[in-house]
């Protein structure tokens, strides 16, 4: 009955309602959507590396070397002496290590020379193996495995050729063109910065510089394909490596042996303490975020009390009729609350529906530009929450015209002259 009556009369000011429900759905939808991408960015920065129980690189931040040596992101401020590296890597209680070497890219995606450890050892996500969806590792010198990103975008396939760029950037003119790679694998997408990079062996990342000095190419000189062949190539440095051991108990204790290192200084960090720094670090901005949509909201509640209260009024003739066929000034009071429920709802389901909609296309937008990837829409159980705190905030808000047309109907109703 409630529910009848109550529909009946919002159908009558469908305008006004139209707007309101417009409100409150525009609220909502940036209330969810605030909640949604915090939630699915922190996911797909959690799943970027799984199984890694120590990352080495020279002496810096900790969360600048997780950000350069995972998510390719800023600069190392030092290279690791291949020695070093090799002294740690063989202690008997690392089971298997991953050398990074960075600092050139190709079209503005960065290249890492790397091991065939990387795609036997790396995991990602849930412990998920690197798996190609064509060819295979690099094998030669100049083979190049490609990531899922970089294939698709640059549209490149199987046993073609690419040149890599000296230095970082979408624009270079210092190009090692004398040496391109072929493409011998390209990776299945794994949703992590794993997809935009391309993969060459250390030799290979040793060989494209050994006609150059300070980054720049040595005029006239060019290492001939049989010379090279002459040549040990055996990398000098690396940018950092990730490390996996045998047994988690030792973990503290390679660590503080690394960052005692006397040879050179070195730093360990465990990759989920440095994520929760950065968590920690981005909070601020996440409270910001849902401050400003928590306002929002409640701006548009209010609106929609306010739309209420200004329409008891015009109502005054309705109200009366309603209590002359019998109805109690109670009766009014609920069909009020049920308006104020009936808009709020319908604006809950509308912002859901265009949440949906709207994630679904702006996937590849956020994939390309940001490196963020985010699963389609699904209501957890803090968003639960948030729409019982939305539904339980228009009852109270609800409560100012409600109470109002109750005294109205409770003192003046009957009294009402046409």
């Amino acid at each position: 009955m409630f529910l009848k009556v109550a529909w009946h009369s919002l159908l009558n000011r469908k305008y006004t309602v139209l707007l309101t429900l417009i409100s409150v759905a525009i609220s909502t939808f940036v209330l969810l959507g605030v909640e949604h991408i915090r939630h699915e960015a922190k996911e797909s920065f959690s799943k970027t590396v799984s199984g890694v129980d120590l990352i080495v690189g020279a002496r810096t931040g900790q969360l600048n070397l997780l950000l350069y040596s995972v998510f390719r992101m800023g600069n190392a401020t030092n290279n690791i002496s291949w020695e070093s590296y090799r002294e740690i890597a063989t202690d008997p209680k690392v089971a298997w290590t991953i050398p990074i070497s960075l600092g050139d890219s190709h079209r503005g995606y960065r290249v890492m020379g790397t091991t065939q450890d990387y795609f036997t050892h790396f995991r990602f996500g849930q412990n998920t193996s690197l798996s190609f969806a064509q060819g295979g590792p690099f094998v030669q010198l100049f083979d190049v495995v490609l990531g899922a990103e970089v294939a698709r975008k640059l549209g490149y396939r199987l046993n073609e050729r690419i040149v890599l760029t000296h230095g970082l950037g979408h624009t270079s003119f210092s190009k090692h063109d004398d040496k391109p790679f072929r493409v011998t694998g390209i990776l299945r997408p794994t949703g992590t910065p794993v997809d935009q990079a391309l993969y060459i062996s250390l030799q290979g990342m040793e060989v494209i510089h050994l006609d150059w000095k300070d980054g720049v190419k040595i005029p006239g000189k060019q290492t001939s394909a049989h010379e090279l062949a002459a040549l040990d190539l055996t990398t000098h440095s690396i940018t950092a490596f990730l490390v996996g051991l045998k047994s988690k108990i030792a973990t503290f204790h390679v660590q503080r042996q690394v960052n005692h290192y006397q040879k050179e200084p070195l730093l360990a960090i465990l990759p989920g303490i440095a994520l929760t720094e950065l968590w920690h670090m981005m909070q601020v901005m996440e409270n910001t975020l849902r401050l400003i949509s928590i306002l929002v909201l409640f701006s548009s509640l209010l609106g929609l009390s306010t739309m209420l209260l200004a329409s008891i009024r015009e109502r005054q003739r309705e109200i009366a009729i309603m209590r002359a066929i019998g109805a109690s000034p109670f009766f009014v009071f609920l069909t009020i609350q049920t308006e104020a429920l009936l808009i709020s709802l319908t604006g809950i389901m509308a912002a859901i529906f265009a949440l949906v909609i709207g994630i679904f296309f702006a996937q590849p937008f956020l994939a390309d530009n940001y490196g963020i990837f985010i699963n389609h829409f699904a209501i957890n159980s803090q968003m639960l929450g948030m729409l019982g705190v939305i539904v339980m905030g228009t009852l109270l808000l609800g409560l100012i015209p409600a109470l109002s047309a109750y005294r109205f109907s409770l003192h003046h109703g009957l009294g009402m002259k046409s």
